[in-house]
């Protein structure tokens, strides 16, 4: 959600080539993927019994690659990452990583619990984003390997009372599984000592025909809400929850993403306020390429999921086989509380208290078409 600094990165992502190597197993294996923090940092590749593989590293919790077969049985990564932790170490666009506490943004870095004012960093504009300088993204956790005959990676970190300005002993765990239907689960937990805010997310961008070559304009999406959040001109919500009828947000059939995309300003980075009234895992959404054959349905217990099409992609970062990464090459679904919310009490609280749990869980199901 930011311009990447200046400079040539490799990455793995998106590159649409036959993959030659031969077949492994299915199971979980790990492998060691450099040094941050003065910590060891492994990568871990999950692969189910189709063959798919998606591979993770502790470094933030970032999804670096999601590999599957398309239509044509041409196997390419559907999701942004870089081939190095170097690329992650360095200033990126939250490139499928965990981003907290507070996914997203909270206006002028400032909120209030219970008449006590937290003074948060500024790093997006006037506003604070994604839990701040070093957030959840940019840190070293802890990893366990759950459960082999269904791969499944747990990662815990404890961020203390104070850390970025954020109040409490905050215990987090976040799982991933994939199954064998192609679903990768994203299960996240915590504990706090002290009344605080949370909104934890995955910011993975996917690009469905493999290939950043090829923009997401054609991509089909479909999202189950009739309203979103209205924003100021830096992306804060006004507090207004708007229809989506008869507006360019309006994707409650399946639209082409880049039908109506020149009527915002920008682009798309906005909250849509989901239709479901519980917190039960729900779909939500629906994303469709029709030269891969590729489908993602996401599915969530969360009452929101921001949209954003990579607007500050500029061609500065390159893959590994040299091709730009330009605007638009890849979509983000965020599945979250609303942005801003300890500062507007007519929204979903995102209070947790000590003794209560934070839990939620999204799903992102891939097919395909053939």
């Amino acid at each position: 959600m930011f311009i990447a600094t200046i400079f040539t990165l490799l990455i793995t992502s998106c590159n649409n080539t036959n993959t030659n190597k031969m077949e492994k197993s299915k199971g979980i294996s790990k492998s060691s993927f450099g040094t941050a923090d003065g910590k060891e940092v492994f990568l871990y590749t999950l692969i189910n019994s189709k063959g798919s593989e998606i591979t993770i590293t502790n470094f933030g919790g970032i999804v670096t690659s999601w590999v599957s077969a398309d239509k044509n049985n041409i196997k390419s990564s559907i999701v942004l990452g870089y081939d190095s932790l170097s690329g992650y170490l360095a200033t990126h666009p939250y490139f499928g990583a965990i981003v907290g506490r507070y996914g997203n943004r909270i206006a002028k870095g400032k909120f209030s619990i219970d008449s006590v004012a937290y003074t948060l960093a500024i790093n997006n504009g006037p506003n604070h984003l994604h839990g701040g300088l070093k957030g959840f993204d940019k840190l070293v956790w802890e990893p366990t390997v759950e459960n082999d005959s269904v791969p499944s990676l747990m990662l815990s970190y404890l961020s203390k009372d104070g850390e970025e300005g954020y109040p409490g002993n905050l215990k987090v765990d976040v799982h991933y599984t994939l199954t064998d239907e192609d679903e990768l689960k994203i299960e996240y937990n915590a504990t706090t000592d002290k009344k605080t805010v949370i909104n934890l997310t995955n910011h993975s961008y996917f690009n469905l025909t493999g290939d950043v070559s090829n923009n997401i304009l054609d991509h089909v999406l479909q999202i189950d809400a009739d309203h979103f959040t209205s924003v100021d001109s830096t992306l804060i919500p006004t507090g207004d929850i708007t229809p989506v009828k008869g507006t360019p947000f309006d994707f409650t059939q399946p639209t082409k993403i880049g039908l109506r995309i020149d009527s915002v300003m920008g682009g798309y980075d906005h909250n849509f306020v989901l239709n479901k009234t519980d917190a039960s895992l729900t779909k939500i959404a629906t994303v469709s390429e029709e030269k891969s054959g590729r489908v993602l349905e996401v599915f969530t217990t969360e009452p929101g999921v921001q949209f954003y099409t990579g607007n500050f992609l500029d061609g500065k970062l390159k893959t590994s086989g040299g091709k730009s990464i330009g605007q638009h090459a890849a979509l983000c679904l965020e599945t979250q509380h609303f942005p801003d919310s300890p500062n507007e009490p007519s929204f979903p609280t995102t209070i947790l208290l000590p003794g209560q749990k934070y839990h939620t869980v999204t799903v992102y199901k891939l097919s395909v078409i053939k």
